[in-house]
């Protein structure tokens, strides 16, 4: 019961996050492999690609990916919150005088991540790829147009297990960059050669064409959708627990 709860808190703060998440992908594809100045932005920041998005693809647009969003939130933190509340339940995470050991709770925490971003990672491509798609006057990245599920998805589990592991935004946001564009480049289905030959090539090319900042691209959608996102998660969580607690018994 502990993986449902979890997994429906998660995919409630879902529903109100995911137009930060098609923002985020938008952004860190803008300009890819691009030096500054040699392509025109057609996200200038946060609120401006709210408003282009909006005004050019339609207000529905923000929700685009949504259900492989809320599959995938569901999956990850599911497997995530649902893993660590039942080891915390069962007294695992506490020292023999009933205190909290913060290394074991940490080191729980990170391997129930981990976890739960792997298994999640082949619906997490299926997701950057719908939320890419845009109308080709504000299209960015490579556009692809089918809603299959890409059997080569589980060869970049290790970039969103990556992903998974960091908490601070500033930390995060170059290697979610990377997931965003391994996820997202072409692949060999569509006839093309692969863009990225792992996670440190994409860091190289990202730096050497697009200069630090590149690998901090979308980190302002970044910002304001993890902690909304991480909020209303434990919110629904905690409130789902209580009712069942509650009524159950």
């Amino acid at each position: 019961m502990d993986f449902l709860m979890s997994g429906l808190a998660a995919c409630g703060a879902c529903l109100f996050t995911n137009p930060l998440e098609v923002v985020k992908t938008r952004m860190q594809l803008q300009g890819e492999l691009q030096s500054s100045g040699t392509y025109r932005r057609h996200y200038k920041n946060v609120f401006h690609a709210f408003i282009t998005i909006g005004k050019v693809d339609g207000l529905a647009a923000l929700q685009k990916g949504l259900a492989p969003a809320l599959l995938y939130q569901f999956l990850m933190n599911g497997i995530r919150l649902g893993t660590y509340g039942l080891v915390e339940a069962r007294g695992y995470l506490h020292t023999a005088e009933g205190t909290l050991n913060p290394a074991l709770s940490a080191a729980t925490g990170a391997l129930a991540g981990i976890t739960g971003a792997y298994l999640g990672s082949p619906i997490y491509m299926v997701k950057t790829h719908l939320q890419a798609q845009a109308a080709s006057e504000i299209a960015v990245g490579h556009q692809y147009k089918h809603q299959i599920f890409p059997p080569q998805s589980w060869k970049l589990t290790l970039a969103a297990s990556m992903v998974s592991g960091f908490a601070v935004v500033l930390t995060m946001t170059p290697f979610d960059v990377v997931s965003t564009r391994l996820y997202n480049q072409p692949t060999d289905a569509q006839g093309k050669g692969l863009m990225y030959r792992g996670i440190l090539d994409v860091l190289l090319q990202t730096i050497r064409t697009e200069g630090i900042f590149g690998i901090y691209k979308g980190i302002g959608a970044s910002y304001f959708r993890l902690g909304p996102h991480t909020v209303l998660s434990l919110f629904f969580w905690d409130q789902l627990r209580i009712l069942y607690y509650t009524y159950a018994k």
